[in-house]
């Protein structure tokens, strides 16, 4: 290791409060040696380039970044907090998640976790609403919300598109849900999607006596995004959908401030993703993603299901769940800890191939603080949708009663059907 790269490498470092701490997973190269690549990573991400420099005054080292801690593959750095500009997420992001992952002495990088100091913290809006504030909306405390995305996700007008989430609405899902590929195309227009379907979602309110709500996909460019947050909020709207990763965090931070003033909700959607998550060696975890989120403000945030059709390993849909939801989190391995403090919670979205059958092993899994977002899964029910969105709340119903979902299933039609349909099989 050069003598340069070395001076990023210290391991008697102990980190102060108001550093900002980053686990790396770190796998050098063809001859080099990881304490090559924990420099080069804390250099890169730093103060430092790939020679000495005769610029660099005695004020600046105060600047650079430490790997004080590595263990096999796992290296933690830690950052002087002045490195980073107050309630700006994409310089943050840039500096420790930039062009560090296209070294040639690294073979793969991953950011596995964030530890964010609070004064840091504190310059981020965080959750308007958060858990409380979207349970507030429904009057509902102590069963998981439900959702569904109207399906085929493309190719229905805005009225089929609105008809179908009556039939969700009255059948008990809480709220319907755009995907994230439905934004304003011909053949379903965003303003007339959104006057078709809040007037049956008031048609529906009445039907039933509970409140209900629907996720519109405002994603697109920023400030035709923020006329669309305005006009779901003169609609009657308590929500706004945004594709967050696509989007990009400069986009949702002006998002979240618009709707501060707009009293909305932001629901995450976290299409794309997996493009730099699911490699387990290079890239950046799903854990630090809901760091971002969580900080800039977001209401609700997808995280897997681990028993449906997407990959997502149950230690992490736990995990994930834990770093939305808790104040304090502990460290582990996995971890760097972290608190809240008084940033909201999250309430998680658990989807990506529920159906009524999966109900009790997920909430088993992960409690009732939670969404439940189903679409085949309502739509694929031999009796329609309204039987579908019927069976998820009779399978919710039962699972957290303690009862047995094959036993219920003999006096409700709509469950029994969808267990004749799907079982209680899951994704493998």
């Amino acid at each position: 290791m050069s003598e340069w790269y070395q001076d990023f490498v210290d391991r008697g470092y102990i980190p102060g409060r108001s550093d900002l701490l980053c686990l790396f997973r770190v796998q050098p190269a063809s001859g080099f040696a990881i304490e090559d690549g924990a420099g080069r990573v804390a250099s890169e991400s730093s103060v430092g380039t790939w020679t000495e420099l005769t610029t660099m005054k005695p004020r600046i080292r105060k600047l650079m970044a430490k790997a004080y801690e590595i263990e096999t593959d796992m290296v933690k750095v830690a950052y002087p907090i002045e490195l980073f500009e107050p309630g700006n997420m994409p310089q943050i992001i840039s500096s420790i998640a930039g062009n560090i992952f296209g070294m040639k002495a690294i073979q793969n990088l991953r950011l596995e976790d964030i530890r964010w100091p609070q004064k840091l913290a504190r310059s981020f809006r965080g959750p308007l609403l958060g858990t409380a504030g979207i349970r507030k909306i429904f009057r509902v405390r102590d069963r998981p919300l439900t959702a569904t995305v109207p399906k085929p996700k493309l190719g229905l007008t805005a009225r089929e598109h609105a008809r179908v989430g009556y039939h969700a609405w009255i059948g008990g899902i809480d709220l319907l849900k755009d995907d994230e590929n439905l934004s304003s195309q011909k053949f379903n227009r965003f303003k007339e999607r959104l006057r078709e379907c809040f007037s049956l979602r008031d048609k529906a309110e009445k039907e039933t006596g509970e409140r209900k709500s629907y996720l519109i996909n405002v994603t697109a460019e920023t400030r035709e995004m923020l006329r669309r947050a305005k006009a779901v909020s003169d609609a009657g709207g308590e929500y706004v959908m945004v594709d967050i990763l696509t989007t990009g965090w400069s986009a949702l931070q002006t998002l979240r401030e618009e709707c501060e003033d707009l009293k909305l909700a932001i629901h995450a959607h976290r299409a794309f993703h997996a493009a730099f998550t699911r490699n387990r060696l290079h890239g950046m975890s799903m854990q630090a993603v809901s760091d971002v989120a969580r900080l800039i403000g977001v209401d609700q945030l997808h995280i897997g299901a681990a028993i449906g059709k997407l990959e997502s390993p149950r230690e992490e849909v736990i995990a994930l769940r834990d770093n939305l939801q808790k104040r304090t989190i502990e460290p582990n391995l996995s971890s760097l800890g972290q608190d809240w403090g008084k940033v909201r919670p999250v309430l998680p979205t658990c989807s990506g191939g529920l159906h009524p059958g999966l109900v009790p092993e997920l909430i088993g899994m992960v409690g009732t603080d939670i969404i439940i977002q189903a679409g085949g899964g309502v739509w694929g029910h031999p009796d329609g949708g309204r039987a579908g969105a019927t069976a998820l709340r009779q399978a919710i119903d039962v699972a957290i009663s303690g009862g047995e979902l094959e036993e219920a299933a003999q006096s409700r039609k709509e469950l029994r059907r969808a267990l004749e349909t799907w079982s209680m099989s899951t994704f493998r």
